[in-house]
């Protein structure tokens, strides 16, 4: 019979005694493993999700890779490349890539009435991955591209909709300047969508590509590049080298080469910013690991001074000091598995409510998210716990060192 065992389960369930400092020890102890744990896996869901959250929609409008001529974030003005079906095929097989679409942008002037807005014409053939866009569409519908003519229709955001007082139906025009020269286009609202990422609300309208091949006076097979959508973000880098080896040396029909950029090479800054939330999550770990194992050592210790005359009496019973070590390791088991267990089930159930109700809101102005996103991925809760779990266990096993340290004489006659 493991009596250690046995005894420790009578100590951590006992309904007596609940008057002893000892008791009141164990609840803030239990107390501060549950709060530590539930703080870590809220930061974790917390720093995944945002992560997640602003890459999806930085990939949304610009995808995992692009290949163009050349790129300029600040105007959007681009040269006109050449992709033939060899050259898209060659990009579509290989490997690690899922979709790839054409597309060409032209910066101009929204007026309605009286009102201008800077944007940017974001034109898309019919290969146009509509995914992202119909996940954030609050009115209206995307539109369809035919073959045969070019299409008027257009989307826009609920930013720009709102600034400018535009709804479903409504006409408006957009202007250019190409070669010191006033271009017009007339297009119409079919659909409003709402990103939350303001920079790019408040920047593209999307359309027909065939409209910037007008303006341009552009080929049919020319465009400002393609985008092209990835099975796995994490092999981004090798993705990348794979589409350089392919198509990296070769030049389009007029003799421009292929620049090929990743979305963490088109915004930097952006993605900077994102690797220093790993930063602050490994700064909240360490401290909540700090303060569950200051708790749990506080506990320990004041339990075994509390108990220090059973300890006498087991010892001078004949119990050893790896015996008592072990029984008080298995009280301390019990203490964390019971905070673990409180700690799980409240971090996971606030990351559950952030996550479907949306409790604490932010301002996508300077968030790019208008509620704090959570996601924690199954393999993480299962890291989480079991590093508590190992580091607990450790700590709590060098702690009950003290008791070799009781005499038995002492502690019986010890109050």
């Amino acid at each position: 019979m493991n009596y250690e065992l046995f005894i420790a389960k009578r100590i951590f369930f006992s309904k007596k005694g609940k008057e002893r400092i000892s008791q009141h020890m164990v609840h803030i102890a239990t107390g501060g493993i549950a709060i530590s744990l539930a703080v870590m896996l809220i930061a974790i869901g917390v720093v995944i999700g945002f992560k997640q959250e602003v890459r999806n929609k930085l990939i949304g409008f610009g995808s995992h890779i692009q290949v163009s001529a050349s790129f300029s974030n600040q105007t959007y003005e681009t040269q006109p490349i050449q992709f033939d079906s060899t050259t898209i095929s060659s990009l579509r097989n290989t490997e690690g890539v899922k979709h790839v679409q054409r597309f060409a942008t032209q910066p101009g002037i929204l007026k309605v009435n009286e009102d201008f807005q800077g944007v940017v014409l974001k034109g898309v053939d019919k290969d146009f991955n509509w995914d992202f866009f119909k996940k954030n569409l609050v009115e209206g519908s995307t539109f369809e591209l035919s073959d045969s003519t070019s299409s008027n229709q257009s989307l826009i955001s609920k930013k720009m909709a709102d600034l400018m007082q535009l709804s479903i139906g409504d006409k408006y025009h957009i202007y250019f300047v190409i070669n010191g020269k006033v271009r017009v286009r007339p297009l119409e609202v079919t659909g409003i969508y709402s990103s939350g990422f303001s920079d790019y609300d408040k920047l593209f309208i999307i359309g027909d590509i065939r409209h910037v091949r007008k303006l341009n006076q552009w080929e049919n097979d020319q465009c400002s590049g393609v985008e092209i959508e990835i099975n796995n973000f994490q092999k981004l880098a090798e993705t990348s080298d794979a589409i350089y080896s392919s198509i990296g040396n070769k030049r389009d029909q007029s003799g421009n080469f292929y620049m090929i950029k990743t979305i963490q090479e088109i915004n930097p800054q952006i993605f900077s910013w994102l690797d220093l939330l790993d930063m602050n999550a490994k700064v909240i770990l360490i401290l909540m690991m700090f303060v569950a194992g200051f708790t749990m050592i506080s506990g320990l210790l004041i339990l075994i001074l509390d108990r220090t005359n059973m300890i006498g009496v087991l010892k001078a019973l004949g119990a050893s000091n790896i015996s008592v070590q072990k029984l008080f390791f298995y009280v301390s088991l019990l203490i964390v598995g019971k905070g673990m267990i409180i700690g799980n089930l409240l971090g996971l159930t606030l990351c559950f409510l952030q996550k479907n109700l949306h409790i604490i809101k932010l301002d996508p102005d300077v968030y790019y998210v208008n509620a704090v996103p959570v996601e924690i991925p199954f393999i993480y809760i299962i890291l989480v716990n079991i590093g508590v779990f190992f580091i607990s266990s450790l700590i709590l096993r060098a702690s009950t060192f003290i008791i070799t340290k009781i005499s038995p004489i002492k502690s019986i006659r010890f109050e």
